[in-house]
């Protein structure tokens, strides 16, 4: 089995099988992490540019360690010491960097389509590590990965996405990936923060109220404001904001049943989620990290291996 797409730039653009493949061979490299020694010769012969024009702590770090794990060259580009911030374009940024013989591209940039409008003028295989508002495919394989892990199961079971719908490319792809994968799906958030149009769009129900919400689903996959995307206000405080919308302790114990809780980080702690709750035994935070780099290297091995005979 291969991958029906030369390139990761969306869940929107992966077929069911596509999304099966990533995560039964997220599976097995995940088995792998776990030896004492963790690296594989899988794509020594490759070279990966991490192509960065925004901030990234995790899915840079993640993406870096899943790349060495199966052997790649590696190269980092980050924008601000790149003659990019000379006034370079992106096309010839990256032609630049194709020259050097760069067999795959994994890319991070502020502007929507960005990563698409790459896969049109070249012919390296792209990854999107997140472009703009549109999606983070990576982020929507390895959640969907924790929650099967956790789960046992994608299909039937009820998820949450909680907080700044608006402005997040993690909703996006959680969307997409749950739906296909036979999820049931609720948006939860102050009015503001969520799209109008997303019930009739998306197939998912919308629901102002928290407390209902979480006794509705299985797993809260609660998502950062980003403050940094808002050009207006869209709600009154941070503070107002905690005490209708932020999960706390007290919360999850007047709950009937438990609750997974995911967030895709960073955590504004005191916001959305209390610093007991993100840190609980409910919390699977820090196995969405660990299995980040499982997913990313199935996702940089399937695609490069893609046209390849066995």
């Amino acid at each position: 089995m291969s991958l029906s797409a030369k390139h990761l730039l969306g869940i929107k653009n992966l077929t069911k099988e596509d999304i099966s493949l990533i995560l039964q061979t997220a599976a097995r490299f995940k088995e792998v992490l776990q030896r004492p020694v963790k690296k594989v010769p899988s794509l020594r012969d490759v070279t990966i540019v991490n192509l960065f024009f925004e901030n990234s702590t995790r899915t840079r770090f993640s993406f870096e360690l899943a790349e060495r794990r199966l052997s790649a060259d590696v190269l980092n580009f980050a924008a601000s010491t790149s003659s990019a911030a000379k006034g370079e374009t992106l096309l010839d940024t990256v032609n630049n960097i194709l020259s050097m013989k760069v067999d795959m591209v994994v890319m991070r940039h502020s502007a929507s389509g960005a990563p698409h409008f790459l896969a049109q003028h070249i012919p390296a295989a792209i990854i999107n590590a997140g472009d703009g508002i549109n999606e983070h495919p990576t982020q929507g394989l390895l959640d969907a990965f924790s929650i099967q892990e956790k789960t046992g199961s994608l299909e039937g079971r009820k998820v949450a996405i909680i907080g700044d719908i608006m402005h997040s490319r993690v909703a996006m792809s959680n969307l997409f990936l749950l739906k296909k994968m036979g999820a049931e799906v609720t948006v939860c958030g102050p009015p503001t923060l969520i799209p109008r149009y997303i019930r009739e769009a998306h197939g998912v129900e919308v629901n102002y109220n928290l407390k209902e919400t979480l006794e509705w689903c299985d797993v809260a996959n609660v998502l950062r404001i980003q403050l940094e995307r808002q050009n207006q206000v869209l709600f009154s405080s941070l503070r107002e904001y905690n005490l209708a919308y932020g999960i706390s302790r007290s919360m999850l114990d007047s709950l009937h049943k438990e609750v997974v809780i995911m967030h895709p980080g960073p955590i504004n702690r005191g916001v959305e989620l209390d610093s007991d709750v993100a840190d609980s035994k409910q919390s699977i935070i820090l196995q969405q990290v660990e299995n980040g780099v499982a997913v990313r290297m199935a996702v940089l091995y399937l695609l490069a291996t893609r046209d390849k005979p066995e």
